[in-house]
């Protein structure tokens, strides 16, 4: 409620806040367990389809983060690009694209990379930045701005998960950046 005169706060962007403050939560859990939470359900990492924590696991691994500093590089970048997104397209869509870039990220994630463990919302950083760069898409134009975010991230990423020994980031990176693309072809539609 705002006074006359008064400023007040708003809740601008309830899917991109409530994430921020939901891996926030989950950073603060991981801490209070020693790591426990983050291990049983905010990191994606091959386990059987017997096992529960599985299921979850394949969405709720963009929520965990290995430290303060890994969470604030990501949510940095999504309260930057998330706000304008959801203010074009909407909560729902914004929140399903979360949803389909987390599942397709934690399912190739537990296909491919049997050893090792996935957390962190970098995929939904990366999804973000292509979707903004595709919204100001016009009718038969391939904006410059897409092309130099595919040439300069996804490229730079397709160069590190070649060059560096730990490519599973980078090929969540990949990842982001594609269902980026798709969706935000599909959403513009």
């Amino acid at each position: 409620m705002r006074r006359r005169g008064g400023i007040s706060i708003q809740y601008n962007s309830p899917v991109v806040l409530t994430f921020a403050l939901l891996s926030l939560g989950v950073l603060f859990l991981d801490r209070f367990t020693g790591g426990r939470s983050t291990h049983a359900l905010f990191s994606v990492y091959r386990s059987s389809f017997r096992d529960l924590g599985t299921y979850p696991r394949f969405i709720l691994h963009v929520l965990g983060h290995t430290g303060y500093s890994h969470y604030i590089n990501n949510m940095m970048m999504i309260l930057v690009v998330g706000p304008p997104l959801e203010e074009r397209y909407g909560s729902r869509p914004l929140f399903w694209a979360i949803f389909l870039t987390a599942l397709v990220s934690g399912l190739v994630h537990w296909l491919f990379f049997p050893g090792t463990a996935l957390m962190g919302a970098s995929g939904i950083v990366f999804m973000m930045i292509v979707m903004s760069s595709l919204s100001g898409m016009r009718e038969g134009c391939i904006p410059l701005t897409l092309i130099l975010v595919l040439v300069l991230y996804i490229g730079g990423e397709v160069v590190n998960g070649v060059t560096l020994a730990d490519n599973v980031s980078q090929l969540t990176h990949i990842i982001g950046g594609l269902c980026g693309a798709f969706l935000g072809m599909s959403m513009r539609r």
